[in-house]
């Protein structure tokens, strides 16, 4: 799992939110993005969550990706990027739950 954070340019939210769309759905057909979520933070960044089936795949996806015409798009809404953060995969926890906790 990668953590992607951004801070847009004022008034780009709605392009931006098209461009990732696109992106995403690219990136998932293309590269074998195994899926991602948006998330737009108390603090104003917007936070990319994205699954990718190996490393290598994630370190070269957005190069491969170059000629997708909504990166540029995406780009151009973004005033900051701050740098990724890769979380360790881990393990699902969640037990089962019991016939009385589905009650």
């Amino acid at each position: 799992m990668v953590l992607y954070r951004w801070r847009l340019h004022d008034g780009a939210e709605v392009e931006f939110i098209k461009a990732w769309s696109e992106v995403t759905a690219c990136l998932r057909d293309r590269l074998g993005s195994l899926g991602s979520r948006l998330h737009r933070g108390e603090d104003g960044l917007w936070y990319g969550y994205a699954q990718w089936p190996d490393q290598e795949t994630r370190q070269t996806a957005f190069s491969d990706a170059s000629d997708i015409p909504a990166r540029k798009r995406m780009r151009d809404t973004i005033a900051e990027t701050l740098p990724e953060i890769v979380l360790d995969p881990v393990s699902d926890y969640l037990f089962p739950l019991t016939e009385f906790e589905t009650r």
